[in-house]
């Protein structure tokens, strides 16, 4: 059996990555491809016990701590959710994987890079993705998005200063522009059904390759 198509989506706070992946799923559904919607941290039962300690809890953690809890929550993950799944032939499109591990603890953290690199291939057994959307937008612009959809009732990460969001951001376009073969940037200031074009158009010779 064929391996899977594993996407990826990455941005900083409010760049509409959940929307984003529930259009494509709706898409590739539509098509017959089978398809698993997932994230991190909380895309396994594990996953969400971590995701409430880190992101809604009175829990603030030091920033190793934070890195070995996000690390835990994906080594899990990849090893009970994604892999099976690809193994099965499926498609996986995940919220947040190890780039934001190196926007967030390596860029807004200060943690080493190289470091986190290592450890996310422990983390992981080495799984990458086959293609990575960066949906890029402002730091304002997310932030206030942010706000507005979960009616001030933000996450501790979507809480932090102004200065750490925009070394997450551009820690992210870095990223990209290293790997341009895997990443895809995108204009996340973009009307929801226009974004959703753009990454269907970015998405299309690459799956129907994969699918022949």
């Amino acid at each position: 059996m064929k391996q899977g198509f594993f996407v990826t989506f990455e941005g900083p706070e409010g760049s509409g990555k959940s929307t984003q992946i529930r259009l494509l799923a709706d898409h590739l559904k539509s098509r017959g491809i089978p398809t698993v919607v997932t994230c991190e941290p909380g895309g396994s039962f594990l996953g969400k016990k971590i995701r409430q300690l880190l992101l809604h809890s009175e829990v603030k953690p030091e920033s190793e701590a934070e890195l070995f809890l996000f690390l835990a929550d994906r080594a899990d993950h990849v090893a009970g959710v994604v892999r099976p799944a690809l193994a099965r032939g499926w498609t996986v499109l995940c919220d947040r994987y190890t780039d934001s591990t190196l926007a967030y603890q390596g860029g807004g953290r200060g943690l080493s890079i190289p470091r986190l690199e290592r450890l996310n291939r422990e983390a992981t057994g080495g799984l990458k993705p086959d293609l990575t959307f960066l949906l890029d937008l402002p730091v304002e612009v997310g932030l206030a998005r942010a706000g507005k959809r979960s009616k001030g009732k933000t996450d501790r990460m979507e809480r932090e200063h102004l200065k750490f969001h925009q070394a997450v951001r551009a820690t992210f376009l870095r990223l990209a522009r290293s790997e341009k073969a895997r990443f895809k940037i995108l204009d996340a200031t973009q009307p929801a059904q226009e974004l959703s074009a753009s990454v269907l158009r970015s998405l299309q010779s690459k799956l129907d390759r994969f699918l022949r």
